[in-house]
């Protein structure tokens, strides 16, 4: 098992990222050694004494009063609730980083703070639409699986971040198994599932009721979910997503799939709203980050609320430990 700290990537330093690092810090301690790659600057003033750090192996001897940071310069200070776009870039070459650090073993895993993809976009032409599809671009994946986690429930959407219009178009049977096989394997491999149950939702009301409401899950999803259990995957659907996720019905699965981004991220926020976390599927190494943005409009108020990121954290934690087991 690979025992170096956590990489937390900064994010958006004019966002609530570098008060959340600090109060993430001081509610865990020296229990879950982690540090931030950002420039010392961003992160002061938010409670906790800033540590430079030369290496990441040295956030291990930081006591758990300080944050320990790898510094990586950035053009211009930070102003909370105002981003910057000179700093646009540093933004992202600081997950850029993160990737190189965790890929040569000398961090654990990959955390990254919330970013701001307007402000990338208008400072540094960000081309693309999200943290999830640069990060598969950095690994050289062509394909990657967003999963939202909480205690109660994991859910995955099998499109993301496309209007809701073109979900339909976007859908195809090599999507979709692609997206179950690399989920099953990741309950596997990060989460010491042994056997992993997954729930098929439907893209229609009432999964198309026999194709009164729709025929994407007689043409598309049932096909699918012949053939994997054909496989020897354990999965059921097409279900209608209205009663996919009350209690009863989430005991029966370790993850459930869906068919576009509100109908997996509606119900995870409803029953866990501050304790989601983002965690990448598909990757060659683990990466968690909050689920929630960069909140402008309170960053620097000491409002923020660490909870999210905490639990990325500490998701990030059970992940090493569970790959070092398998």
């Amino acid at each position: 098992m690979n025992t170096a700290p956590i990489a937390l990537s900064c994010g958006e330093p004019a966002g609530i990222g570098p008060e959340i690092a600090a109060k993430a810090r001081a509610a865990l301690g020296p229990r879950l050694p982690f540090f931030v790659i950002g420039d010392p600057a961003h992160m002061a003033g938010y409670g906790l004494p800033v540590e430079p750090i030369q290496s990441p192996g040295d956030a291990l001897d930081i006591p758990g009063d300080a944050l320990p940071v790898l510094a990586h310069d950035f053009p211009a200070p930070a102003t909370p609730g105002r981003p910057e776009p000179a700093n646009a870039q540093a933004v992202i070459d600081v997950i850029a980083r993160g990737v190189d650090l965790v890929r040569r073993s000398e961090a654990s895993a990959l955390c990254t703070g919330p970013i701001h993809k307007k402000a990338l976009k208008d400072g540094a032409g960000f081309a693309h639409p999200g943290h999830t599809e640069y990060l598969a671009h950095l690994a050289g994946v062509p394909r990657v699986v967003m999963m939202l986690a909480c205690d109660a429930l994991r859910v995955v959407p099998a499109t993301i971040h496309i209007p809701l219009a073109g979900v339909p178009a976007a859908l195809d049977q090599a999507l979709l198994m692609e997206t179950l096989r690399i989920t099953e394997a990741a309950l596997r491999r990060d989460f010491g599932v042994a056997a992993p149950r997954l729930a098929v939702a439907g893209l229609n009301p009432h999964a198309g009721e026999g194709g009164a409401m729709g025929h994407e899950e007689i043409a598309l999803i049932t096909p699918v979910i012949a053939a994997l259990k054909a496989e020897g995957m354990a999965l059921t659907g097409p279900h209608s997503a209205d009663t996919m996720f009350h209690d009863a019905a989430r005991a029966r699965y370790d993850a459930a799939i869906c068919m576009y981004h509100d109908q997996a991220l509606i119900p995870i926020k409803t029953l866990d709203f501050s304790g989601g976390v983002n965690v990448t599927l598909g990757l060659p190494f683990i990466r968690t980050s909050p689920d929630h943005g960069t909140a402008f409009d309170i960053a620097g108020s000491g409002k923020a609320d660490p909870t999210s990121l905490i639990a990325a954290l500490k998701m990030a934690g059970q992940m090493v430990r569970a790959r070092g087991a398998s």
